[in-house]
């Protein structure tokens, strides 16, 4: 008898994985679908392509100034391969408080070129230093300035020779 339950259990057949297959392809039919639908925008209705009355007055941001930084000349080591560095930039300010920064322009030099000369030679030439050394004098110039100031730091010349 221990024989005939042995038999019995093994002649059961295996689920089909049919049902497991259909299910994934209609699962994936109706997610593709369910995305055109939505980008096309059948599904949530598409906005019109003219812009409406709210939408054609201009808003005007805050009204940017830029103050230009006179050029910096900087001599350095005498172990590098260049011998000198001209650094030329502009300050992004807003127009309100454009004559606060031009007051104090010249402690902007300042920091600017006692940074300029303390940095390494290798910090220099390296490419992707100059996005660091931006960061760090944008940083020294919002301090002098006044952290609400001066939005960025834009380099205009930056020549090594």
């Amino acid at each position: 008898m221990a024989d005939a339950a042995i038999v019995e259990d093994e002649s059961e057949p295996k689920s089909s994985k049919m049902p497991l297959i259909i299910g994934l392809v209609l699962l994936l039919l109706g997610g593709g679908g369910g995305f055109y639908a939505t980008w096309s925008g059948l599904l949530f209705g598409a906005e019109s392509e003219e812009p409406k009355a709210e939408e054609t007055k201009t808003v005007e941001g805050p009204a940017v100034a830029f103050v230009p930084i006179d050029p910096i000349t900087v001599s350095l080591p005498p172990g590098s391969p260049q011998s000198h560095l001209r650094f030329r930039a502009e300050l992004e300010v807003a127009s309100k408080y454009a004559s606060d920064v031009e007051a104090v322009l010249p402690r902007v030099v300042d920091v600017l070129n006692g940074y300029l000369r303390a940095i390494d030679a290798q910090d220099i030439a390296n490419p992707s230093a100059l996005t660091r050394l931006r960061a760090q004098m944008l940083r020294r110039v919002q301090v002098v300035t006044g952290p609400e100031q001066v939005k960025d730091l834009l380099i205009m010349e930056f020549v090594l020779n």
